[in-house]
């Protein structure tokens, strides 16, 4: 409806995602989705080896042929393509042979290729046919000698050789083996100068020259038979070639007449080339040159490498084996895709492996009869110019067989077909009245196109974009559109600017736990307009009392007051949600003494039903009482200490921070100390032994003095005793005495 933009948003706010129109009232809402419709549906072929024979061309391999979708910009479109090998297969296998002197004794074991390999090849499917073709290398010097002489014969010594040449189809595809052997057993080895040779010519003209080769729409093998490189663009610059290869057909009379003036092709033109024409290639190669032809298959989707032997006996089972390694392996390669179109793939495979990414594109390990399926997202970013329909074909590489989808793109809604042209509803039939707005004519501009583009100067028109005459035009959020603000588009949808000079905004207003007006307002012109029951700048005070209420029923507990759904308790004891919780009130500490033993050192009344009763709490361990926390103004804090059983102190402290309640307990418990029973007993016989060499210290000192005593009185006594010298009466002298008369008295 016309009325539906506010002031100074532009037209293009009416396209915005579905919940916000929604919001912003709109009922009539035009909201188309992508969709797709299968043009072309034939079933995957059924069928058993040896039923009816069918054409290739009513063989199919891979459905649905073609699709037909509708894009809408940013919304994916999801198809399943389902890919099944057919049994009995038709194949066409072409033989490119290396004919330089080298491969001499390698030609007489080819010459019964034709009828080996179409008895070999019949057990894999009824309708083979095979082809023979030779290379050597550019007829100039200096890659051959032009001498007259080699020219003829470019062998040495007695060796008869025919004259070189770069690419020759000696045998169109064909179901006549013993024809092969034949024709090849009359072609004769050839030489050259130089040990690279020119066999991407070679490979390029059997690519491109269909009709002379006689491919038909079937599995296309190329053998590629060589025992030596290759030369690539560029070496032509040896021999004075510097066109590039021009990728065309050159065969006259089977043979190619413009390798003298075309360069060798690029890598990249041949997997071009190769893959346009649905070849796939096998490498069979002598072992010293395989390293090489393995970069090169990286490089070339769909390739096989094989050893060949010294004279290529094995040439039969490589050739088998390298075709079904081959096809037991599918990979989707899709064409050029429109500008903002993207494609992803989703495979699959055997045994419910599934791939992603570059791997969706692949499912490998398929035998015959297998089938495996593909998902496929085709996104559109955005409309391409004139949303003209475009197609895209995807293929499985080696197959002739694709999927062509169509793709129209959703641009424009249901209502512009209803457009009014020339409405009275955009100034006097200035434009198209469509989806509830004008579309102006050219030169026209304006909401209603009430403007010319060149009618006044700019200058003038911009005065009624200024607020109050300031000097930014639409408060830079905006344009000035014909004298009026369009404001511009957030990249966020739900954003927008508003107002006459796109001074107002729905989303910078004032935030609480980082949304906008708390989530329980809308913001108007930077305003927070808020939901009943809320208030505040940013819608985040509550006017609802019930959280407010305590156990007993009474607001706050009587002892606060109910600010914004939360209690402001008045009383600065109390605390919690509904101040009802006092932690520095007398018991706090016996109150919660069993929880914090529990949770602490798993002991007390409550350790039994610890969780269930104790989980009320954050504890929080301390090394020692110093790093309890200290009481501060921001919340009460309580320390205790308390004792357990076995008389040990613990100590604690208990806060309540906002409504979170932490106890903080030291983790060593302080324990009185038991007696210690050794120092004991070594004191007390210590003592013993002490006490008993002290008595007999005294004993042996009163025993010195007592003696000193008796002696020095028994001194005395002697000085003071007085000797009688009186005779002794009971003596009696001699009664004769005898002088010897020889003394002299001398």
């Amino acid at each position: 409806y016309k009325e539906f933009l506010k002031q100074g948003e532009p037209t293009s706010a009416r396209c915005d995602e579905l919940e916000s129109l929604r919001k912003r009232g709109c009922d009539k809402i035009e909201n188309p989705h992508g969709s797709q419709r299968i043009l072309k549906n034939k079933a995957v072929t059924n069928r058993k080896k040896g039923a009816e024979k069918l054409r290739p061309e009513d063989i199919t391999q891979i459905q649905p042929q073609k699709l037909s979708l509708n894009l809408r910009a940013g919304e994916p479109q999801n198809i399943i393509l389902r890919f099944k090998r057919a049994e009995d297969y038709p194949i066409d296998l072409y033989y490119l042979m290396d004919l330089s002197y080298s491969m001499k004794d390698d030609l007489e074991n080819v010459k019964n290729l034709g009828t080996s390999l179409m008895k070999e090849m019949s057990k894999i499917t009824s309708d083979f046919r095979i082809g023979f073709g030779s290379f050597v290398e550019k007829t100039v010097m200096p890659y051959i000698s032009t001498t007259p002489a080699k020219l003829l014969n470019p062998c040495t010594g007695d060796q008869n050789c025919t004259s070189p040449f770069s690419y020759k189809n000696v045998l169109k595809l064909t179901s006549n083996g013993q024809q092969f052997n034949s024709l090849v057993g009359q072609q004769q080895i050839s030489g050259n100068l130089d040990s690279p040779e020119g066999g991407f010519d070679a490979i390029m003209q059997v690519a491109v020259c269909g009709d002379h080769i006689g491919w038909r729409n079937v599995t296309r093998l190329l053998v590629f038979s060589t025992d030596a490189g290759f030369h690539f663009a560029g070496d032509g610059k040896l021999g004075g070639i510097v066109l590039p290869n021009d990728g065309k057909c050159h065969l006259e009379n089977n043979v190619y007449t413009m390798s003298h003036y075309y360069d060798y092709p690029s890598i990249a033109h041949l997997v071009q080339k190769l893959s346009e024409n649905n070849i796939q290639t096998i490498f069979a190669v002598t072992e010293e040159f395989q390293p090489v032809y393995k970069e090169l298959q990286n490089l070339i989707p769909k390739s096989a490498v094989g050893t060949l032997s010294a004279n290529s006996s094995n040439v039969i089972n490589l050739i088998v084996d390298a075709y079904n390694s081959l096809s037991s392996e599918v990979i989707l390669e899709n064409s050029k895709l429109p500008e903002g179109v993207t494609i992803t793939y989703q495979s699959r495979c055997k045994n419910g492996v599934v791939n992603e990414g570059e791997n969706g594109r692949k499912c490998s390990n398929i035998s015959i009869g297998d089938e495996v399926s593909f998902n496929i997202n085709i996104t559109a970013q955005g409309c391409p110019k004139q949303g003209k329909p475009e197609s895209i074909k995807i293929k499985p590489l080696g197959f002739t067989e694709e999927v062509e989808i169509l793709l129209n793109f959703i641009c424009e809604c249901e209502c512009h077909k209803h457009g009014i042209k020339n409405s009275d509803m955009c100034h006097n039939g200035n434009g198209t009245f469509e989806c509830g707005a004008c579309r102006c004519n050219k030169g026209r501009v304006g909401r209603q196109c009430e403007c010319r583009k060149d009618e006044v100067s700019t200058e003038d028109l911009d005065k009624n974009c200024r607020k109050d005459n300031g000097t930014d035009i639409c408060s830079n959020n905006g344009e000035c559109v014909c004298g009026t603000c369009e404001c511009k588009k957030r990249d966020n949808p739900e954003e927008r600017y508003s107002g006459k000079f796109c001074e107002c905004d729905n989303f910078n207003c004032d935030r609480s736990n980082n949304k906008l007006c708390g989530g329980h307002g809308r913001c108007e012109c930077r305003v927070c307009i808020c939901d009943a029951n809320y208030t505040g700048s940013a819608c985040d005070c509550s006017l609802d009392t019930s959280t407010c209420l305590a156990s007993n029923k009474q607001i706050c507990n009587g002892r606060g007051n109910c600010e914004c759904g939360t209690c402001r308790c008045t009383d600065p004891k109390f605390q919690g949600p509904t101040c009802e919780i006092c932690p520095t009130c007398p018991g706090v500490c016996t109150e919660h003494k069993s929880c914090v033993q529990c949770r602490a050192f798993g002991t007390g009344e409550k350790k039994d039903t610890c969780e269930r009763d104790c989980s009320y709490f954050n504890l929080i361990k301390v090394k020692d009482r110093d790093k309890l926390p200290q009481p501060v103004q921001a919340f009460p804090l309580m320390h205790c200490k308390e004792r357990d059983a076995n008389d040990c102190w613990f100590y604690y402290t208990y806060a309540v921070n906002n409504t979170e309640k932490e106890v903080h307990v030291v983790d060593a418990l302080e324990c009185p100390a038991g007696p210690d029973i050794i120092p004991i007993v070594a004191g007390v016989v210590t003592g013993i032994v002490l006490i008993g060499l002290a008595l007999l210290l005294i004993w042996k000192l009163l025993m010195i003095i007592h003696d000193r005593r008796e002696f020095a009185k028994f001194e005395k006594e002697k000085m003071n005793a007085k000797w009688d010298t009186g005779e002794n009466p009971i003596y009696k002298s001699a009664v004769t005495t005898v002088i010897n008369p020889k003394y002299e008295g001398k």
